[in-house]
């Protein structure tokens, strides 16, 4: 099966997602934030979680349109879980990458029929100011319209340095083709990431988790999922493994990362 488009419409939102893959488990990835909507980048998706497809049915959600001027964490998850539930989808497979992580976090807590087993990638559940800080720089590059500028920066904290520079030049092409709309969405989504803190209802969450973190996280540190690991690691259904060497997006970077996944889904 190759890739389906679809939208969820609510009574108060619309939200795009795609699927693929033909299994009898569901299988839910949440994407970190990004300039641009990744459903552009469907295709290459598909192709990194190809192994998935005859044992899974993979849907990936991006967020809600016609964004609110004030649009938190919360209120992604909300969303995500009403169009989730809109989709019939339930006891799924979740994966949540940086604020995708967040979000599934708190789909985790407030709704636990809706997760069967959870990962979260380089993600946190709070953001400090001094979390914060890297956002506010990538803010500031979005509020001038230097949308070059910004996929640059972007880069340059999510990859290590090596991929970074390798990456320069299709990073500055991929900043020509930011619209102002893209800012501004991008300006709503990082915001909703200030004050964000779920820490003391991680013990609501009942399904199996697996964190994975990294060493060398530029974004949001790796202390912040060893914190997670601090709430959870009591449990014996809870796992962790840090990498070293890969950067905050070590999910789209560590060759194995996906094997991981699925091995913790397949426990």
């Amino acid at each position: 099966m190759s890739v389906q488009y679809g939208e969820v419409r609510t009574a108060g939102f619309a939200m795009d997602y795609f699927r693929f893959g033909s299994g009898k488990k569901v299988f839910v990835i949440l994407p970190g934030l990004a300039v641009q909507s990744v459903m552009g980048a469907a295709g290459a998706v598909e192709e990194a979680y190809a192994d998935f497809k005859e044992d899974y049915t993979v849907y990936l959600f991006d967020r809600r349109k016609d964004l609110p001027e004030v649009y938190e964490i919360r209120d992604m998850a909300r969303d995500t879980a009403s169009a989730m539930k809109e989709l019939g989808l339930s006891d799924v497979y979740l994966f949540g990458a940086s604020q995708g992580g967040m979000i599934a976090q708190v789909i985790a807590i407030e709704h636990p029929d809706l997760v069967r087993k959870m990962v979260l990638g380089s993600t946190s559940a709070h953001v400090r100011e001094d979390q914060y800080r890297v956002l506010e720089k990538w803010i500031s590059l979005a509020e001038e319209g230097d949308a070059c500028a910004l996929y640059l920066a972007f880069g340059e904290e999510l990859y290590p340095p090596a991929l970074f520079e390798a990456s320069r030049e299709a990073l500055i092409r991929a900043g020509k083709t930011v619209t102002e709309e893209d800012l501004r969405r991008f300006i709503i989504l990082a915001r909703g990431i200030r004050g964000f803190d779920v820490t003391g209802d991680l013990d609501r969450i009942t399904c199996p988790v697996l964190a994975i973190g990294v060493f060398e996280d530029r974004v949001l540190d790796s202390d912040a999922t060893m914190e997670i690991a601090e709430k959870l690691d009591i449990r014996p259904d809870f796992r962790l493994f840090m990498y070293i060497g890969y950067g905050h997006a070590a999910f789209d970077t560590a060759p194995d990362y996906r094997t991981r996944i699925a091995a913790f889904f397949g426990d």
